[in-house]
């Protein structure tokens, strides 16, 4: 059984610092060709993000799943991520702040970092400093804290908005040095309060987006090695697991829990399936201390460690896929409609088949869900 993709020259679309050349395009690829050539080669930062839209709908129509679509757009999302981040570098360069004053690395988190990102996300984001001494910590964290107030700004600016919780580089809580950063996690994970776990929720998913990868492995080695001995914090993590119920009633239905909602049959897909998917997934990877980041190689990693069992392996992914193809389709008619790209689904607008299937994958949701509140962490000498 393959849960994963193999390596692909999908994810490599916008890998380098300038966009594909449309030209070097063989006809197969035409409406990938011209949603390019439309863009053209130097857009803006804020028509690179509108321009989202046309790149779904373009992969679309080349028959890519809604999975593997959610891969390019974060990639995508990094492309803007390093593009605001030189723009940064350059504008402190011309204002007198010079080069950076020590190695770093700017870091994504959340959906972003899964590479499971659509077309809504803000901004979450940190960054690693390299050790220095401490006094020096006027000048260098002056420096970075700069850094990160400009590239945020210039992210919000392109339409990806500053995170409403502060999960930003902008603010010390998520920009450290490194021996900070390894301080910082032993003290979330040390028992179990709710908010420090919350914190640590956030810094588990984690990956480098631009600067010294060296030092988001150095802060992954920590990760690995401090969890799973940490049995109280991971007992509350498997607490926080209840905070948002699948949305499903005790016979099995589909029964949207209403906070915020649009109206009466609108289903937030993100919180009620996606999110407890991929808490599950989290949960049970640290637990067994599997590095991966993305879902579906943590519940790849879990299979091979005979953590789960094929069936829900596969039922799983499937479940993440189809989640994730329901909502982006549901964010590409919210858009065509004049209104903003949003988390909710409208079950009125669901065949008979896409609601028994939208079910059925929430029931495989909360089976990873059973698994991972019953399951004990794997201890290593």
């Amino acid at each position: 059984m393959r849960l994963l993709h193999r390596a692909s020259p999908w994810r490599g679309l916008f890998a380098e610092e300038t966009l594909p050349d449309p030209a070097t395009f063989p006809p197969l690829l035409a409406p990938l060709r011209d949603a390019l050539v439309c863009l053209g080669p130097d857009p803006s930062l804020k028509s690179s993000k509108a321009w989202q839209y046309e790149l779904c709908r373009a992969l679309q129509r080349l028959d890519l799943p809604g999975w593997r679509i959610s891969q390019v757009l974060s990639d995508h999302d990094d492309w803007l991520y390093r593009r605001s981040i030189l723009y940064s570098l350059d504008s402190l360069r011309s204002d007198g702040w010079g080069e950076p004053p020590v190695a770093y690395c700017v870091l994504t988190m959340g959906s972003l970092a899964r590479h499971e990102s659509l077309l809504s996300p803000d901004q979450d984001n940190g960054m690693i400093v390299a050790d220095y001494p401490d006094d020096a910590h006027d000048t260098i964290d002056g420096y970075f804290q700069a850094f990160g107030e400009r590239f945020t700004d210039a992210l919000a600016e392109a339409g990806i908005p500053l995170c409403g919780g502060q999960v930003m580089a902008r603010w010390p809580m998520w920009r450290k040095r490194l021996s900070e950063w390894r301080e910082q996690f032993r003290i979330w994970t040390a028992g179990r309060i709710v908010k420090r776990v919350q914190q640590a929720n956030i810094l588990l998913d984690f990956a480098p987006v631009y600067g010294e990868a060296a030092l988001a492995d150095a802060l992954r080695d920590t990760v690995v090695e401090t969890l799973p001995p940490r049995t109280l914090f991971l007992d509350e993590m498997t607490e926080l697991l209840d905070e948002v119920p699948v949305a499903l009633d005790r016979f099995g239905r589909l029964s949207p829990d209403g906070r915020e909602a649009p109206h009466d049959a609108a289903l937030n897909l993100k919180r009620q399936g996606i999110l407890p998917l991929q808490n599950a997934a989290r949960l049970l990877a640290v637990m067994h201390g599997v590095r991966h980041v993305d879902t579906r190689s943590r519940l790849q990693a879990l299979l091979a460690a005979d953590v789960l069992r094929p069936a829900l392996a596969q039922n799983a992914v499937e479940a993440l896929d189809h989640c994730q193809s329901l909502l982006l389709d549901a964010q590409l008619t919210s858009l065509e409609a004049g209104r903003g790209a949003d988390d909710w689904v409208d079950l009125r607008q669901l065949s008979d088949t896409d609601r028994l299937r939208l079910r059925h994958s929430l029931q495989q949701v909360g089976r990873l869900l059973d698994v991972a509140r019953r399951a004990k962490p794997t201890l290593r000498c």
